[in-house]
């Protein structure tokens, strides 16, 4: 099986090339891999000590951010190496200051493993949440380097735990330990005869909690808000947005919105905006203009949704209406603020944890979306008490962080 994984792998890398003369996302993920040797080279010496960690994407990264943070500060003298195996982390993070050399993982051929470890020599190594490479892992395993699994989630449906999965297994045992989310995740990993596992929960709540020791004033927004209640929709795509618009155009004029698409490409704001009949700005249009006259503030860059959330009365994450489902609700969450999404958000466990716990109301059409922001706006008690149950949800979960170095240092 191995075998064939790696014939797969090789057809794969041909396959790309091909997509990239097609695709900028996949441009991308090609041309980022023939720098990274060179960016290595520039900034990690034969004589350095490193750790490295291992994001599939931002989301991952995001969530490892804690981790990275406290292990930076226990281990001053090494060098940090973070990588990425998507462009949609790697070209939104490249140029973070947590780590001293940031870079694409090369793909996961037996000769990319030896080079890529070789080249950096790490004495720790952390992969986040999932994504496991058997050439890799195997490599690190042959150098007996330590190997950690953070955050991480099992399901059923994974190759570990099918008849033909025998070689991902065998990967598995290089990992020293595995610090898993949840219950479900300890034991299937367990079923399958590793006992070297904790629940420590999710990092992702640590990283969010830190959010609130920051400044996350945006004097532009408060401008717009106006004193007005404001709902801020976050990460939403065309599927979100046929609903969310025809609410948008029905609104009171006293309501605000703030919206932050996924995709900032320009058509797909353009479009956005043309379908919005109240008063809208751009925020690539924001200068020399009042903002407080509009009642629709579109944001079409990236990094600020975070501090946007602070001045939410009432939030919408999207993506629930689309496969694997809802985008980050912790971040509106550790706010205090009520949240509503799309019907697909049940491999998400805080998601379903929250709708259960009723601090998020989950819609599936029109008339229920209408509802969910109609009960929102008119009822400030029952915004509270949602926004109140998401704050102390976040506030209950925290200190996977801590969990993990106990055992490690």
């Amino acid at each position: 099986m191995l075998f064939l994984y790696n014939l797969i792998i090789i057809f794969a890398s041909q396959v790309v090339k091909l997509l990239a003369l097609f695709s900028p996302k996949m441009k991308l993920f090609v041309d980022g891999r023939k720098e990274v040797f060179s960016i290595l080279k520039s900034k990690i010496n034969t004589t350095d000590k490193t750790i490295w960690f291992h994001a599939a994407s931002l989301g991952e990264y995001e969530q490892g951010l804690p981790v990275i943070e406290k292990i930076k500060v226990q281990f001053p003298n090494h060098k940090i190496v973070v990588t990425f195996f998507s462009p949609s982390g790697y070209e939104v993070r490249k140029n973070n200051t947590v780590a001293d050399a940031t870079v694409y993982l090369p793909l996961d051929t037996k000769s990319n493993a030896q080079k890529f470890i070789k080249a950096i020599n790490p004495e720790l190594v952390f992969f986040i949440k999932y994504e496991y490479w058997p050439n890799y892992l195997n490599e690190l395993k042959k150098q007996n380097i330590k190997t950690y699994l953070i955050s991480g989630i099992f399901r059923e449906n994974q190759a570990f735990f099918k008849w033909y999965g025998g070689f991902y297994r065998n990967a598995l045992k290089t990992f020293e330990y595995f610090f898993v989310q949840n219950e479900s995740s300890k034991n299937l990993i367990q079923s399958i005869g590793f006992n070297n596992v904790k629940i420590s929960g999710d990092t992702r709540f640590d990283r969010v909690v830190s959010i609130l020791e920051r400044d996350n004033s945006l004097d532009f927004i408060k401008q717009f808000k106006d004193n007005k209640t404001t709902i801020v929709i976050g990460s939403s795509w065309p599927k979100d947005e046929s609903l969310l618009v025809n609410y948008i155009n029905n609104a009171s004029d006293e309501i605000k919105f703030i919206i932050a698409p996924h995709n900032i490409k320009a058509d797909q704001i353009s479009n956005l905006k043309s379908q919005i009949t109240k008063s809208s700005v751009l925020f690539s249009e924001k200068s020399n203009v009042d903002l407080s006259n509009f009642n629709v503030f579109i944001i079409d860059t990236i990094g600020i949704l975070t501090k946007i959330y602070s001045y939410a009365d009432i939030a919408y994450v999207g993506g629930g209406f689309g496969n694997p489902g809802v985008h980050n609700i912790l971040e509106p969450a550790t706010f205090g603020v009520p949240i509503i999404i799309g019907p697909n958000y049940s491999h998400f466990a805080e998601a379903t944890a929250l709708v259960h716990q009723e601090g998020c109301i989950s819609i599936s059409n029109q008339n229920e979306l209408n509802e969910a922001f109609d009960n929102l706006i008119s009822n400030e008690d029952v915004r509270h008490e949602k926004g109140h149950i998401c704050s102390t949800f976040v506030q209950m979960n925290k200190g996977a962080t801590e969990v993990i170095l106990k055992h490690i240092i």
